[in-house]
This record gives structure tokens, sequence and C-alpha cells, in this order.
């Protein structure tokens, strides 16, 4: 069972790059037996590896790197403006929305403009875009700007994000998989993104095809806590499979 303080410590261990199972012990003020079996959890993830007398981060070859925001948004213009689409036919007046901060999600705003509900987002282009529209209360996370990402980011977002119930949260990451979930590749956005996950009824996956099958530093969101996967086309059966036995709805334009 994934628990608090196994993010904690999975976020301890990328810090460090290397760290022994004592240090572990003493940082988190439990057992060896504990610690290992957090270790263990997080093996099975790919996401660390153990070494002699500790573990170390793993090889992640295969994993995607956080790129800058305007080289990310010229990519799949076409398809992330119909997935926005799909996304902005789930919202409903009075709604409680999140618009994360991802290149895909911040067109949502061009298809809800007729919309009465009230946004949370903590991306810089999603509240300069809602500008012109009064009839969209947008609440602003606080934060610095991350430029890479143009979104404000802060360590107690957590905190800050349990005095609102978010009725329906969108979302976008680096990568998605049926063994990694919904990853990202910034530690900070991942605290956002986390943080959102939990405080939120229905959740959906703003995802374009060359998504499927990667995944990057961090994992924020388990692949079966999603509730819609929303992409340009299908994605392989083994997803597709998969997101039926876990009562996930896809959805394509």
């Amino acid at each position: 069972m994934r628990t608090k303080r196994i993010d904690e410590i999975e976020l301890y261990i990328r810090e460090k790059k290397s760290v022994s199972l004592d240090t572990l012990c003493e940082v988190f003020n439990v057992s060896k037996n504990t610690v290992r079996r957090d270790i263990a959890t997080l093996e099975q993830s790919g996401k660390i590896k153990k070494v002699y007398g500790g573990v170390t981060i793993a090889d992640t070859p295969a994993s995607k790197t956080l790129l800058p925001f305007s080289k990310r948004h010229q990519s799949f213009m076409k398809e992330k403006r119909l997935i926005s689409q799909l996304a902005a036919s789930h919202v409903c007046d009075h709604d409680t929305i999140f618009i994360d901060s991802g290149t895909t999600c911040h067109n949502i705003i061009d298809f809800i403009a007729e919309k009465e509900c009230t946004i949370l987002t903590n991306s810089l282009q999603v509240s300069l875009k809602a500008i012109p529209y009064e009839n969209l209360n947008v609440i602003s996370l606080p934060g610095f700007l991350k430029r890479e990402t143009l979104s404000f980011v802060d360590g107690n977002i957590a905190e800050y994000l349990k005095a609102y119930n978010i009725t329906k949260a969108f979302m976008s990451c680096t990568g998605i998989s049926i063994q990694n979930g919904l990853s990202n590749a910034s530690s900070e956005e991942y605290l956002v993104k986390k943080s959102v996950i939990e405080n939120s009824t229905i959740r959906f996956a703003l995802a374009d095809h060359s998504k499927f099958g990667d995944f990057s530093l961090m994992t924020f969101c388990p692949f079966k806590d999603i509730d819609y996967i929303l992409t340009d086309q299908l994605p392989s059966e083994e997803f597709c499979d998969f997101a039926k036995m876990h009562s996930i709805n896809i959805e394509t334009p």
C-alpha cells in the first residue's frame, strides 16, 4: 500500500541520489523492517534500485525530461485543442474545476467561455486566458513562478488545497503508463498535481497519443485512480483492457 511516508522517502532518495538504510531509519524514525517494506514498494514501481548497504535512483533511460513550455506547446497543437474541447464538454455550470499547467489544459478556457464556473489553477496561461470572461471565477494557487512550466508552485500547496472541494480535475502529464501511472518531470509540479488528485472528485487525464507507454521522473497518480482518459486516438489494446477492468472511461474526439 502506497503511504505518505513512502512518497517522502522517494523524494528524499531523489534529493540525495543514494542513501543507506540506516540513514532512512534515522531520518524517518522507523524500524529497518519498515524501511525494507517501503523500499520494496518503490522498487516494484521501478523508481529505485537496491545497492549494497542502501538504495539509489533507478536508471530510467526511457523516461522523459521536462522541456520548456514554449517547446511543449508547439507539439501536437491540433490534437491538444481537440482534447481540450472534449474536456470542456464535461464542464457544467457551477462546477469547481482544476485546470493544471500542461500545454493541453490551458486550451480548455477557449471552450468554456459561456460557462458559469469556478476555476482553480496554478497556471499563469490559464489565468491570463480567463481574464476576458467575467463568468469564469479564477482562483490562482499561491507560490513562486516556475518559468519552465509557467506555473505557480509551493511546498505548502497540499494544506492550501484542503480548503476547496474540487468537482473535476483536468490533469496533463509527461507520460502515462500502466505500471507508472501519470507522471511528470518536475518535483514542484508533482506536489501540486498529487495534492489536486487527492482533493478532487472526478479526475480527467488529458494526454495525446505520444504520451502513452512513457513515464517520467515522478508518479503523481496511479493509472487505476483516474476516472476519464481524454486523448486524440485510442491507445493499445493493453491500455484499453486495463481501463475497462478498472472502470476508466477512454474518450476520443
